[in-house]
């Protein structure tokens, strides 16, 4: 049953033109001033959602954009922000990009925005996506299989370090502690200082290749997933896989359970003027996202058309209609997306948790009033979902 709604920002400022006629991804430039402006977008987001009772604002760790997209570097600085700006609303560090950062930094990172927030900052990891950014900081992306390595050990160094007073660990990339004298005694182990006050920490991870040996891990170490949209998730495979494998672990979890499934939507008055106000949008979306890989089912030749101006039909490059079929897109009513949900309901029992994103490069305008008008007309529909929109 849908009770929380989410959303992902990803960090991206108000754009001066957007779609396949505008300025291509690779060609966009901007002032610092411009870049900069992303936080009081952020903010105002932040109190719109909280405002009218959203359950998590989660925000996206990027580096190095200098086309506007994602450009928010510190999300765990961002949460302790925004949780003095807001009341209720949780910020969702999605993701903390694990590779980029020494595990033990990150912890103590961690703790101290869960204490400073009282609790309301999500923790998250991720393996990461871009090279611009992996690569820079000194850690493998290219090399998928090293990556997942480092990742691994990393992950288990985090939880060591918060469940455990005390700990030490051995590994292929890390000795912690290493063998020094300290103070007069061989330094054998470690307390992280300070630990969550909160435990045991809830940890999100986002679900793309589903592989058997990344569901185990997350399974192993408790981890939530999010699930982004594309033709993969609306065919349950990564839902079913992460059900999978809690079974593997002995753990009776329903489709859904433990899971964020998440859609990107545009409420209107009729679904044409739904489509019509989110196709520039959606095609942002894809000139950002088709080069990376997360435009499922494109080809290599779309992609280049993707990176020029205008042409795309003639190119078959997927209109914003293919991928609603699908399912993984939404323009319509709020009375449609209602039904949207609730059908997803039937379909993952297990389901609490929707995340209910506006599309890359959306004005601030434009999501603080999506937003107020989910609470308004869209969450009173689902028992137990938290609306303040009747206050």
């Amino acid at each position: 049953m849908i009770t929380r709604f989410m959303t992902v920002y990803p960090g991206h400022i108000d754009m001066p033109d957007l779609g396949q006629d505008a300025t291509p991804a690779n060609e966009r430039r901007f002032t610092n001033d411009e870049l900069a402006s992303v936080f009081d977008k952020l903010e105002a987001v932040a109190r719109q959602m909280d405002k009218f009772g959203w359950d998590t604002l989660w925000l996206a760790e990027h580096h190095f954009q200098r086309e506007g997209y994602e450009v928010l570097p510190n999300i765990l600085m961002l949460a302790v922000h925004l949780s003095h700006v807001t009341k209720r609303l949780k910020i969702g560090c999605g993701f903390n990009i694990t590779p980029m950062w020494h595990p033990l930094r990150l912890a103590e990172d961690y703790a101290v925005a869960d204490i400073l927030t009282k609790g309301r900052a999500v923790f998250g990891v991720g393996r990461g996506y871009h090279t611009r950014e992996v690569e820079t900081f000194g850690s493998p992306l290219q090399d998928q299989n090293a990556n997942r390595e480092l990742f691994e050990e990393q992950v288990e160094i985090l939880f060591k370090a918060f469940d455990s007073e005390s700990f030490s660990h051995r590994g292929k990339h890390y000795t912690l502690p290493p063998s020094v004298p300290y103070r007069g005694y061989p330094l054998e182990e470690l307390t992280l200082v300070p630990r969550p006050l909160n435990r045991p920490v809830e940890c999100w991870q986002p679900i793309v290749s589903a592989t058997p040996r990344a569901m185990d891990f997350m399974v192993k170490y408790g981890i939530k997933g999010l699930v982004g949209g594309g033709a993969a998730t609306m065919a349950e495979g990564p839902i079913a896989a992460y059900r999978d494998a809690a079974a593997r672990a002995g753990k009776p979890w329903e489709l859904g359970q433990n899971l964020g499934i998440g859609i990107f939507f545009h409420l209107a008055k009729t679904r044409e003027q739904a489509v019509r106000e989110l196709t520039p949008f959606y095609e942002e979306h894809v000139k950002m996202f088709a080069p990376l890989g997360f435009v499922p089912g494109i080809t290599p030749e779309q992609v280049k058309a993707t990176e020029r101006r205008g042409g795309w039909a003639e190119a078959g490059v997927p209109a914003l209609e293919h991928f609603m079929k699908l399912g993984a897109w939404f323009a319509g009513t709020p009375a449609d997306l209602v039904e949207h949900l609730k059908k997803l309901e039937a379909r993952f029992p297990g389901l609490e948790h929707i995340n209910l994103s506006t599309s890359l490069c959306t004005p601030q305008r434009v999501m603080l009033e999506q937003f107020q008008w989910v609470a308004e007309e869209v969450m009173p529909a689902f028992k137990g979902a938290r609306s303040m929109a009747a206050e």
